[in-house]
């Protein structure tokens, strides 16, 4: 009788026994996939931010380097001919990447010319830059360069805006509250430019309305333009390298300078006249410029993007007032602060936002009833920015 008992005893203990070492194996996995999990994300974060903080440098010395030239050195080359250098400099530098990655079976020669093809998306997103440069153009024409000023700062919420139209992100409050923050504290940074009452008039023979209509349409392009080429860098079936896109981008930006050029007959200087080796340097940077958006909204997103422009504006007041003279006042310290603790606010928010997949997914779930699979509710976790889920796979901010 004892020995019957302690058959049924083995039997029944067995099966728990293989089910405790079977999840021990399965707590060894995840233990083993988490690590990488990790590793990736930060990997990833890094690299996010050493874009960022570049880009952020970039603006900076290109916005120094060109105030020195034209407003102390009094050089008088084209603005649009140097971005024309840039644009060729972005082509060739982007070419030679572009041959270090071509499929197999495939020379640059055919490769370069499939691109040229395919090129429709990224012609579309030149003509809204060429766009939006005549509609700057319009507005200076007939409103000062205060109000200007005031209206473009709302190119951050535009952003916001489209990415979650566009691409169905949804912002906690916190960021909401971040990037109205942070608009604020730039109108206040350059009340120098809104507030002198002589850039604020309606300038000779313009009209007020037509130069507010201009740049409100400018602004709410630029928000769109960098949701479109976001989303064409990230969703696109194509597939295509950022290198690739920005050698299409590059060169559907060539005509519209022409255009520039040819429609100001060079300006005063002539046609490629006035230049100067600052001048190709100030190119150089334009083209190193252009390279690191499409890096930074790869790597990160557009709103990130906007935030490291935004503190360009910062950085470029600090060099300029160091090494120019610029004006640098305690409002203006202050408003710096302000902005630099939005980005703090922005950047390191953590609050969970569920995306509208995952509110489906969950809904679905409810109506389920008992039914439902022992994985479902891990499958069905909120994803939030940056977060990793239970089973260390790494998830962002959904796109579509």
């Amino acid at each position: 009788m004892e020995r019957r008992t302690s058959i049924v005893n083995s039997s029944i203990v067995s099966p728990e026994k293989d089910i405790v070492e079977t999840r021990s194996d399965d707590d060894k996995d995840i233990q083993k996939k988490e690590p990488r999990g990790i590793m990736k994300w930060s990997c990833m974060n890094s690299t996010k931010m050493v874009v960022l903080c570049i880009l952020c440098l970039q603006n900076s010395m290109f916005t120094i380097l060109r105030r020195y030239s034209q407003g102390v050195l009094k050089e008088i080359y084209s603005k649009h001919e140097v971005l024309l250098v840039g644009e060729i400099i972005k082509i060739v530098f982007s070419a030679w990447m572009i041959t270090g990655n071509i499929p197999e079976g495939e020379n640059i020669c055919s490769r370069l010319g499939y691109l040229i093809r395919k090129s429709q998306k990224m012609f579309i997103l030149a003509a809204i830059y060429g766009a939006m440069n005549i509609l700057s153009y319009v507005s200076l024409r007939n409103i000062g360069a205060g109000m200007f000023t005031i209206f473009a700062q709302s190119k951050i919420l535009t952003t916001a805006v489209f990415s979650s139209i566009i691409l169905r992100r949804q912002y906690s409050w916190a960021r909401w509250r971040a990037m109205v923050s942070l608009m604020l504290g730039v109108l206040l940074f350059t009340a120098p430019v809104w507030a002198d009452l002589s850039t604020n008039h309606v300038q000779e023979g313009g009209n007020a309305m037509i130069g507010t209509a201009a740049v409100l349409i400018e602004v709410t392009l630029s928000g769109f333009a960098s949701i479109y080429f976001e989303k064409v860098i990230k969703t696109d079936p194509e597939q295509l390298g950022i290198w690739e896109r920005n050698f299409q981008l590059a060169l559907g930006s060539f005509p519209i300078y022409i255009m520039f050029i040819i429609s100001n007959s060079g300006e005063s200087a002539g046609y490629f006249g006035g230049w100067t080796p600052l001048a190709w340097v100030l190119a150089t940077l334009g083209a190193a410029g252009g390279l690191l958006v499409a890096l930074s909204i790869k790597y990160g997103d557009s709103i990130l993007k906007t935030l490291a422009t935004t503190g360009a504006i910062i950085l470029s007041s600090i060099l300029d007032h160091a090494f120019m003279g610029g004006p640098l006042t305690p409002v203006m310290v202050i408003a710096g602060s302000q902005v630099v603790i939005a980005i703090c606010n922005y950047t390191f928010d953590s609050t969970p936002t569920d995306t509208p997949a995952v509110v489906q997914s969950q809904q679905l779930k409810r109506h389920s009833g008992p039914g439902n699979r022992p994985d479902d509710d891990a499958e069905m976790q909120p994803l939030t920015h940056g977060t990793l889920t239970g089973r260390g796979s790494l998830t962002g901010s959904s796109s579509s």
